[in-house]
């Protein structure tokens, strides 16, 4: 099978040709064929230029320059388009991903799994702005999605081609990928690998990245749960809103008729009268909220389902009724 390794970077001129080297000498040394695919995410130093010197000697190496900084997630989605492996290998560019973890990755996968992610089991950065928002992090993540990893945000990760190709990213939603990927009903695991302490440059992660993993991570939990049945959670909210207005303007009103209890001086009137339009608001916006939904779904093509295989017997004489003019091929 072909080997697509990509690798994000930004400003990374001291790393590139260690990295190279070391994962060039791993991958000739596997019985697959490879190519390795550089996203350079706006660098402003001379990584680009190295890069075109390794693709100059080396006609399996893949540069892709963007214009300005996107992002990592911006940069994975590009390494994913580009990529024409059966298998597809991402990892950082600053050494601290060990390309010898490679084989290893590449056995899970031969072994059945879709995606295969690595695991830093003895991680080498400082604790207090680095592992332990990453720790609290996982645990959040793994606990909203049910997707139970212990390294989110390891980017030494594997993928079947089938797979990834149907994963869109926006945002900072690389850490994701197996959890959104989770939806299909995918086969995956967790692997320890080796993580090294950085020898050159600085992180390009900040403590003040978890803020808009959270927010992404609200995201992806709908977008797992309800993005086909958005009126389910908002038609929910409506009807317990209004429901508990509608359950308090009764309980005054005969108060009011039977007991002479005043209304005018109450807020809990206003607040009945409120929670009864909120209500009709919720399952407003769930009813406009499905047909966004079948409008993204009809409109781009978009599965609502994702198949493995097929498996059946071909039909005996003439066409496959199964399949018409119009039929998926």
């Amino acid at each position: 099978m072909l080997v697509s390794v990509v690798i994000p970077l930004l400003n990374e001129e001291e790393n590139i040709g260690f990295l190279y080297d070391e994962l060039k000498g791993v991958l000739i040394t596997l019985e697959d064929d490879h190519e390795i695919i550089f996203i350079d995410d706006g660098s402003k130093d001379r990584s680009l230029s190295i890069l075109q010197g390794l693709q100059r000697s080396d006609d399996k190496v893949v540069v892709v320059s963007f214009r300005r900084n996107f992002g990592q997630t911006a940069a994975m989605a590009a390494g994913f388009d580009y990529a024409r492996g059966d298998v597809i290998i991402t990892m950082d560019a600053d050494l601290q991903n060990d390309p010898h973890d490679i084989p290893l990755l590449l056995d899970q996968i031969r072994a059945g799994n879709d995606v295969v992610t690595g695991w830093r089991f003895n991680r080498k950065d400082t604790f207090i702005n680095r592992r332990l928002p990453s720790i609290i992090a996982n645990k959040l993540i793994s606990f909203t999605t049910g997707v139970n990893l212990h390294d989110y945000g390891c980017t030494l990760k594997a993928f079947r081609h089938d797979v990834i190709k149907n994963v869109k990213l926006y945002g900072e939603m690389h850490r994701f990928i197996p959890a959104i990927a989770s939806g299909m009903g995918i086969d995956f695991t967790e692997v320890k690998v080796n993580h090294r302490p950085r020898r050159f440059g600085s992180s390009k992660y900040g403590i003040s990245r978890t803020i808009r993993v959270i927010l992404d991570l609200l995201t992806v939990k709908f977008l797992l749960s309800y993005s086909t049945r958005p009126i389910q959670v908002f038609g929910l909210m409506g009807v317990v809103s209004g429901g508990i207005g509608f359950l308090l303007a009764l309980i005054m009103t005969l108060q009011r008729q039977f007991f002479g209890v005043p209304l005018a001086d109450r807020p809990l009137l206003f607040l009945a009268i409120m929670l009864i339009f909120i209500g009709f608001q919720f399952v407003s916006l769930g009813l406009i909220a499905e047909l966004q939904a079948r409008t993204y779904h009809e409109s781009q093509n978009k599965a609502v389902y994702y198949v493995r295989s097929v498996y059946r017997k071909e039909p005996v004489g003439g066409q496959d009724p199964a399949k018409g003019d119009d039929a998926p091929q």
